[in-house]
């Protein structure tokens, strides 16, 4: 989505259909410009102003009224980027798979991170409905697009952002649970889950390394050129549902992944 795109979408003289435009845009292309949510929220206020309700508006674009209540909020500032000579480098180790005890901790990340003598840090960045892409909406079986719970959060080592980690959940499943509330689940996620009465069965994880997006390489604050490694975790419960799928994007210049065999039986 280049700003052509987004100019041909602005002139479009009806607010539902920019708005609706714009929203499709944005699905299709993961790094969501400020100047694609500023037209967004424009149209939407527009239609508030012509008289329009929330629910009229959310009906017309086939989301619901908290999802559009969402889309009217503009943008948490951030601090501009540093210049790269003024970043210092940071390298984190990223083990797969993860140790059953790591993984059910308070943190993966924060536990990893402080045996490797690394300073911790993490911030929530959005807790809320959006469009299911198309391997999340795999990993979870709905269909692309269909509303999950997404809960997105970057981490720093030593105050360098290292990762982004979205967990992904089925509306159907978690909708109204604390899962689905703002802010980090305490004691821990895992432990919320369990407490909904899942027991833990099989995960698969992918890993792929690719060009960052605009919304990534913003967000770690990439260099041009840089790349991501992603790591697509999709677990199940015992009985097969599709519980919790976790997309973590790491920076690939600061990271070392070490591979190992469950239970520890690393072979040459």
């Amino acid at each position: 989505m280049d700003l052509r795109t987004i100019r041909d979408i602005s002139a479009i003289a009806d607010p539902i259909e920019r708005a609706r435009a714009i929203t499709r845009a944005m699905t299709e292309q993961q790094g969501i410009t400020e100047e694609a949510a500023r037209i967004r929220r424009s149209a939407i206020a527009e239609a508030r102003e012509a008289g329009q309700t929330l629910e009229e508006i959310a009906k017309a674009l086939g989301v619901t009224p908290g999802r559009v209540s969402q889309m009217r909020k503009g943008p948490v500032a951030k601090a501009p980027t540093p210049p790269a000579s003024q970043r210092p480098p940071v390298i984190v180790q990223r083990a797969l798979p993860t140790d059953p005890a790591t993984r059910g901790s308070v943190s993966l990340f924060l536990v990893e991170a402080e045996r490797q003598g690394i300073t911790p840090g993490r911030k929530m960045l959005y807790v809320g409905l959006e469009p299911a892409a198309e391997h999340i909406a795999a990993c979870l079986r709905v269909q692309p697009d269909e509303e999950v719970i997404a809960r997105r959060k970057m981490m720093t080592a030593n105050d360098v952002p290292v990762r982004i980690a979205t967990s992904f959940f089925r509306n159907d499943l978690f909708g109204g649970t604390r899962i689905a509330e703002p802010d980090f689940v305490k004691p821990s996620l895992q432990s919320a889950i369990q407490a909904l009465g899942y027991t833990f069965g099989h995960a698969e994880e992918t890993l792929t390394a690719r060009p960052a997006t605009r919304f990534e390489a913003d967000t770690l604050q990439l260099d041009p050129g840089e790349w991501v490694v992603q790591v697509l975790r999709a677990s199940y419960s015992s009985e097969g549902t599709p519980i919790h799928t976790l997309e973590t994007i790491c920076s690939a210049n600061r990271h070392i992944f070490t591979i190992g065999q469950v239970g520890g039986l690393d072979e040459f």
